[in-house]
């Protein structure tokens, strides 16, 4: 007798974005739904957490289906850096300016790679301050300070 063999990684997945869809699901029905003529606030959000819901389903089908790799180790430096920075470009925007967070944000996750170096970092991080404030700031005119009160500007 063949036992069931299951792709870790896409059976990990697979529930994860299963719990997560029945979630959002669950909690947007507090919202009225309306109809797909009349949409209401939580039609999109429901929608969105079962198409989340059929992925999930999908994966775990896979995960049945294909012996895959094993998990390998966890990318920890990767995470230290990368998910932090978002955190730092919102709590420093305000004071700093968008220019001088949207820089170190950038600088901050462009050291999770191991092979950056640091004045590739620099040119990097100067680049999508540079781009962010042509396509924010002249391109679409959002209106926000550049350079924040914590510089003096």
């Amino acid at each position: 007798m063949n036992s069931l063999k299951f792709d870790t990684t896409n059976l990990i997945c697979g529930l994860l974005l299963i719990a997560t869809g029945l979630f959002f699901a669950y909690q947007s029905l507090e919202l009225e739904l309306g109809t797909a003529l009349r949409m209401g606030p939580g039609y999109f959000p429901f929608i969105l957490a079962c198409a989340l819901v059929l992925f999930g389903v999908i994966i775990l089908i896979q995960a049945a289906r294909v012996q895959g790799e094993p998990i390998g180790p966890v990318a920890w430096r990767g995470i230290l850096l990368i998910l932090p920075a978002p955190i730092i470009f919102g709590l420093t925007v305000r004071g700093l300016g968008f220019v001088p967070a949207i820089f170190v944000a950038a600088l901050v996750a462009s050291f999770a790679s191991s092979r950056m170096k640091p004045l590739t970092a620099l040119v990097l991080s100067a680049a999508l301050a540079i781009f962010s404030v042509l396509v924010f700031s002249y391109g679409l005119g959002l209106p926000f300070r550049r350079f924040g009160p914590w510089l003096g500007f």
